[in-house]
């Protein structure tokens, strides 16, 4: 096999990327932000670009660039139990406790159920579950063509969909900016930022980049450098189909208030300018682009999702557990979307914030010589302020925790108040590892003396 990879695969690569990260929740959130970061809507969009599509992408290249071959060996850095415990919730989170089943239940509600009548029942959910997890399974039994499958098929059909609605409505847009809600009147950036985490796209880098990793080595790329490379010439391709996508959509979004008002999603705003530019064939363009912008996220989830737990359980087959997670998703999905938000968004609000610190202690590795104290102080000071965060997410707050963290921590108050503690314990880590490295080399020069 040469080692010259072609210049078309690496597109291929780069509208696979595009394709995995974009699912539905990526058609909503930026939709929404704009609608209500009206006249702000630039500052807004610019934090959501970089937790939307920055993060998400510096996950994938941080595989490349530590030359792990998954999840657990990066994240057993920090400790072999962490690698586990870490990996479990992350693939549980957002593969079948959530982000699975969400594909399917949001393609419904979108892309189905606007043209049933009020009094269709539970069945037509059932019908449709059944159905969508099945092709998932069905294209997931076969990971070894999810390149060609993903790349080569899916990706364009979802970017003519996307593609007609977003050119019209810049083109022709709505009508002017309204002035930000309240949310966005100060801080926009910021808010923008956590909108972001919101696509859960960081989480899934770490999924999606070792489908990434080994399509490049199966196409030839040998050494880690020629790996990097083109896995940035892929990231940067998808970086900006993400970041044009997005800003369409936020600028749609701002562009409807003055005429269709304040919607209370951005499923609705979809809904809504689809059907004000295309009349009723509107609902069918939305339901088509929703439909298969899930389903190229549900194979990639269930593919990855099968390989990491066939690993961990080697005993059960990949194909029975491909089976297994797709027909729990079928289940879960029909649980009703509201509650499978309620549920996780603790969970994520949590292990957001330390899969950013990993990503960015992978890129800073060399630095410190991998020391694990390193990874160890920064992820625990990370998680103490970011369980506080989850809890809070459930309802559960601590009054005299946020007061004491909003007092000493920066930036605490718009979602931010980890990084300084991820940073001091990354430097207090650093710290231990001198004391002990001097502790051992005073031991060894006082044997000697001994001697």
């Amino acid at each position: 096999m040469s080692n010259k990879v072609p210049f078309s695969f690496i597109v291929v690569i780069g509208f696979m990327l595009f394709a995995l990260f974009f699912g539905a929740g990526n058609l909503i959130f930026p939709a929404m932000l704009g609608q209500s970061a009206g006249s702000n809507i630039w500052s807004a969009n610019a934090g959501f670009l970089v937790t939307g599509v920055g993060l998400p992408l510096l996950g994938v290249l941080a595989f490349g660039f530590s030359g792990k071959e998954d999840l657990q060996s990066l994240a057993s850095r920090v400790h072999p139990a962490f690698g586990i415990i870490f990996t479990t919730i992350l693939y549980l989170a957002i593969g079948p406790l959530f982000a699975m089943p969400r594909t399917g239940s949001v393609s419904f509600e979108i892309g189905v159920k606007p043209f049933l009548s009020e009094n269709s029942g539970h069945l037509p959910l059932i019908i449709f579950t059944v159905i969508f997890f099945t092709i998932t399974c069905f294209f997931s039994l076969n990971p070894a063509k999810i390149v060609d499958l993903v790349g080569k098929v899916l990706t364009p059909i979802k970017l003519t969909f996307i593609g007609i609605l977003v050119v019209v409505a810049v083109v022709n847009p709505i009508g002017k900016f309204e002035a930000p809600s309240e949310a966005y009147t100060t801080h926009a950036f910021f808010k923008g930022f956590q909108e972001g985490y919101l696509t859960m796209d960081t989480l899934a880098s770490f999924v999606f980049g070792i489908i990434i990793i080994n399509a490049i080595k199966e196409k030839g790329a040998k050494t880690n450098r020629q790996i990097i490379t083109i896995c940035a010439k892929a990231t940067a391709i998808a970086a900006v189909i993400l970041a044009l996508i997005y800003s369409a959509l936020s600028y749609m979004g701002a562009s409807s208030v003055s005429e269709l008002g304040r919607l209370d999603n951005g499923g609705t705003v979809l809904a809504e300018v689809s059907n004000y530019y295309f009349g009723s064939y509107g609902g069918i363009l939305l339901g088509l682009m929703i439909t298969v912008a899930c389903l190229t996220t549900s194979v990639g989830l269930v593919t990855s999702c099968s390989s990491f737990f066939h690993k961990l359980f080697p005993r059960v087959s990949y194909k029975l557990i491909a089976v297994i997670l797709s027909a729990f998703s079928a289940v879960v999905a029909n649980f009703g979307l509201t509650e499978l938000i309620a549920i996780s968004v603790p969970v994520l609000t949590a292990i957001y914030p330390l899969a950013i610190v990993l990503i960015a202690l992978t890129f800073l590795h060399p630095l410190f010589k991998g020391r694990s104290e390193v990874y160890q102080v920064s992820l625990l000071f990370t998680f103490i302020v970011s369980l506080f965060d989850g809890l809070n997410a459930a309802g559960f707050k601590i009054a005299a925790v946020n007061d004491l963290f909003t007092s000493i921590l920066p930036m605490y108050g718009v979602g931010l108040g980890w990084v300084v503690p991820a940073i001091v314990g990354g430097l207090i880590g650093l710290g231990i590892t001198f004391l002990r490295t001097n502790d051992n080399t005073n031991r060894n020069t006082s044997r000697k003396l001994i001697k």
